[in-house]
């Protein structure tokens, strides 16, 4: 299995591209080899159609800033590099040739932004997690982490289980996995699964502030 972790930096470029980038995120992660993708900072309205466009199952979490919605969405489209994160977030799971039979999600903050981790048990028995934790200060950070992994863990029981995405430190460490690979401060985890290979970052242009990590992993 192939494990994509993708920060989308709410659907912006550096430098700003000063449009909507729909299409152009859409396009590279349709042509990447991943098996299921975890993704930060999407737009909210994006999580279906980017399923779609790259033939996967499509579940979200939502985050921050999603007050009146719809005009967040309707600035952001129009404006994308004047309202930034004020466009709203989530987080979300793509899933390609597997079939998602549960979703779960726990809320690990309020103050000073709502974060989550949320998984998906895929027909085989694996769960896959998706977590942004909080940037600062680390110790706070890793209080997400660590509440993260003891859900994942609640929700897998003896099953195994992967945990990923933008960690927000450079050396995460989780009671009960172990590291599979990563960059910078995007990372996958694992519990009774192992890397098989080499961290791979595809290219991805200006798309992001963050380089997409995919990590190849037995299950």
């Amino acid at each position: 299995m192939r494990i994509l972790t993708w920060n989308l930096y709410h659907g912006r470029a550096e430098p700003p591209a000063g449009r909507d980038l729909f299409e152009q995120f859409a396009e590279a992660l349709a042509g990447w080899d991943w098996d299921v993708a975890l993704l930060q900072e999407v737009p909210p309205w994006w999580p279906a159609p980017l399923g779609r466009a790259c033939g996967a199952s499509a579940r979200m979490a939502l985050t921050s800033r999603n007050e009146l919605l719809p005009l967040r969405r309707w600035a952001a489209v129009r404006w994308p590099d004047v309202i930034k994160s004020g466009g709203g977030g989530c987080n979300a799971i793509l899933v390609r040739g597997s079939r998602i039979v549960e979703h779960r999600r726990l809320r690990l903050r309020w103050r000073p932004e709502r974060r989550v981790v949320h998984g998906v048990r895929l027909d085989g028995g694996l769960w896959v997690a998706n977590i942004h934790a909080q940037v600062r200060p680390h110790s706070e950070t890793r209080k997400d982490l660590a509440r993260a992994g003891a859900a994942v863990r609640e929700w897998a029981g003896a099953a195994p289980a992967i945990l990923g995405g933008d960690c927000n430190v450079e050396d995460p460490a989780i009671e009960g996995f172990h590291h599979l690979g990563g960059r910078g401060v995007d990372h996958v985890l694992g519990r009774g699964v192992e890397a098989t290979g080499r961290r791979e970052v595809p290219p991805r242009g200006p798309l992001s502030d963050h380089p997409p990590v995919i990590v190849p992993a037995n299950v």
